[in-house]
């Protein structure tokens, strides 16, 4: 068998690259050779010709667009956006140069569309070129066709407020009634607006005055909606039915709730409207108005909505109203008899993740603590929601909201529904905020139960433990939480904070060994290792005879038979940071 050399190898792979170049390009040049007689390069031409008449159409060159006339062709021609001469021509002021093209174009070119479904007369009625928008009329331009968005010529010039041009396409027999987008017609487009002329030269045209759209709303919905009296009345006195509902069962009344028009409301009432009928979703027109804020509107509202129609619909207008941070509302609704402790519906709940229930917990959300205020003064009671309010006020941080919180009741020993720990929540949210931390403890948080553990000073690791358990970790220890090695740091000022507010305790050996770490260990053995004095003894004494309840109710301890400085300590006031910090910042 014979073996070519490399070299010979090397030059047969030239020979053959070579021949392969030289046959592309001997290809290249037949496919130039017949372009250059084929349609397509018919159409450059016709291209070049077609770019000249819109240049001189722009222009308003109308010598250079007679002679461009001769190329009918390219009257045809569309450029990217789907736009023919005709369509330039349109909406140009120069009503010569529309003449000119429209002369020139192909019989069909009215008809023709760009590539947003706009005619001729559609891109003139938008720019309000009525000679223009006439001209294409009495040459047989369709007033009603719509573009690719259902708008007719009619709603275009409403949108774009030409009232000649509207009442030159009703003179050119346009449909006052033509449904477009959503089935909305016209009268819908002006009664939303808020055009007084175009609605009363509709209804003069012979416009129905009650039609629905797909979502079942009439002119009258949408006009009551955005406020507009004027064609509120000019509807109602021509029939339109204040009774209709929408799709979602949206009442006029309801409707007219979002702008809070307070001579809408009134007008709608004399007519018959019922604010007793609520929406898909249960909320009433009181409801909309409370959260929005329209104080007069709600003062409409409050005598002719019953007590049963809110109870059906599971919800209270106060939570409306606390929702929205209304606090005028909020008092308003009081003043009427509204229950401040009204508790949403199961079937309202279901929308929250929190399953919040009380009008309060949505003005802590807020953290609204005027709203918060209000509430807690009427009587709303702070601990009726699976998630507590003073939970989501420590979340937030908000000292104020705490302290109004712990003043009116919160209980400060709640057990959140996902907690793990032996002693109560609240403390998570301290360990880091010595303000806090005292705020607590100053109102009768359970601090001994931290110090409660069953290990005592043996070891913390049972016998049988393998480094595994088969159950559920639940009842942690504080002294297994504040040993974790992100925590441990904060030990030693959280229990010497803690030390203020118990008599004698006893330290278990895990939390004992961390502690000994810490620089406040000294003065913890300090007091651990001295009788407490008679005073503080006292204050405990006193403090566990009252009890907490009444440790928090502001209006007990105004009354209590004691000297003011004896009731300050008693109070731990002089461990009231959060106070002290306020006047600081007054200053």
């Amino acid at each position: 068998m014979d073996f070519e050399t490399p070299g010979a190898l090397i030059d047969e792979d030239i020979a053959n690259q070579f021949m392969i170049e030289q046959s592309l390009l001997q290809c290249n040049k037949q496919i130039e050779f017949k372009d250059s007689f084929s349609g397509d390069g018919c159409r450059n031409l016709q291209n070049t010709e077609r770019e000249k008449i819109s240049k001189a159409i722009k222009l308003g060159d109308e010598a250079a667009l007679r002679k461009l006339a001769v190329h009918r062709h390219a009257f045809s021609e569309e450029d990217n956006a789907g736009y023919i001469p005709l369509h330039e021509a349109a909406i140009q002021s120069n009503q010569n140069i529309l003449e000119i093209t429209f002369t020139a174009s192909p019989s069909d070119a009215q008809q023709k569309r760009t590539l947003r479904g706009k005619t001729a007369l559609s891109s003139a009625v938008e720019r309000g070129l009525l000679d223009n928008a006439m001209f294409l009329l009495n040459k047989g331009s369709s007033p009603d066709s719509r573009d690719e968005e259902d708008y007719a010529p009619l709603v275009t010039a409403i949108r774009n407020s030409h009232y000649d041009m509207a009442k030159l396409l009703i003179c050119f027999k346009a449909n006052v009634n033509q449904e477009g987008a959503h089935r909305r017609t016209a009268l819908h487009e002006a009664a939303r607006l808020g055009l007084n002329d175009f609605v009363d030269l509709l209804l003069k045209s012979g416009a129905h005055p009650d039609p629905r759209s797909a979502y079942g709303l009439s002119p009258l919905a949408l006009a009551a909606q955005a406020g507009h009296l004027e064609i509120v009345k000019a509807l109602l006195r021509r029939g339109a039915d204040v009774e209709s509902q929408a799709q979602d069962s949206a009442t006029i009344l309801y409707e007219a709730s979002a702008s809070g028009n307070p001579d809408i409301i009134s007008l709608l009432l004399e007519y018959g409207a019922d604010a007793n009928v609520p929406k898909h979703t249960g909320h009433l027109p009181i409801h909309r108005v409370a959260h929005r804020g329209h104080v007069q509107a709600l003062a409409l509202l409050i005598p002719v909505t019953t007590w049963e129609a809110v109870d059906e619909s599971g919800m209270s207008p106060v939570h409306s109203a606390a929702a929205g941070g209304q606090t005028e509302c909020l008092e308003m609704l009081l003043n009427a008899g509204y229950d401040p402790n009204f508790m949403l519906y199961s079937w309202v709940r279901r929308n929250y993740d929190d399953q919040r229930r009380s009008a309060l917990y949505f003005a802590v959300s807020n953290e609204d603590i005027k709203s918060t205020k209000i509430l807690l003064e009427a009587g709303a009671m702070p601990n009726q929601d699976p998630v507590k309010c003073l939970q989501v006020a420590l979340r937030l941080g908000n000292y104020e909201l705490i302290n109004t919180l712990l003043r009116y009741g919160a209980n400060v020993n709640y057990f959140c529904k996902v907690n793990t720990t032996h002693f109560p929540s609240a403390l998570q949210y301290a360990l880091k905020d010595e303000v806090v931390l005292r705020m607590l403890c100053s109102y009768g948080y359970d601090v001994e139960r931290c110090f409660d553990c069953p290990y005592g000073e043996d070891s913390h690791v049972p016998d049988n433990y393998e480094g595994w358990s088969d159950t559920v970790i639940k009842d942690t220890r504080f002294c297994e939480v504040i040993s974790v090695f992100w925590l441990k740091s904060l030990s030693g000022k959280v229990v010497r904070i803690m030390l203020d507010y118990v008599d004698h305790i006893k330290f278990c050996s895990k939390l004992k060994a961390v502690l000994m770490e810490q620089k406040q260990w000294p003065d913890i053995c300090h007091i651990q290792e001295n009788t407490r004095c008679l005073q503080h003894l006292c204050r405990l004494k006193i403090r566990s005879c009252l009890g907490r309840l009444r440790l928090r109710a502001p209006v007990f301890m105004s009354f209590l038979p004691l000297p003011d400085r004896l009731k300050d300590y008693i109070l731990y006031r002089e461990y009231d940071l959060c106070s002290k910090t306020n006047h600081t910042g007054e200053k």
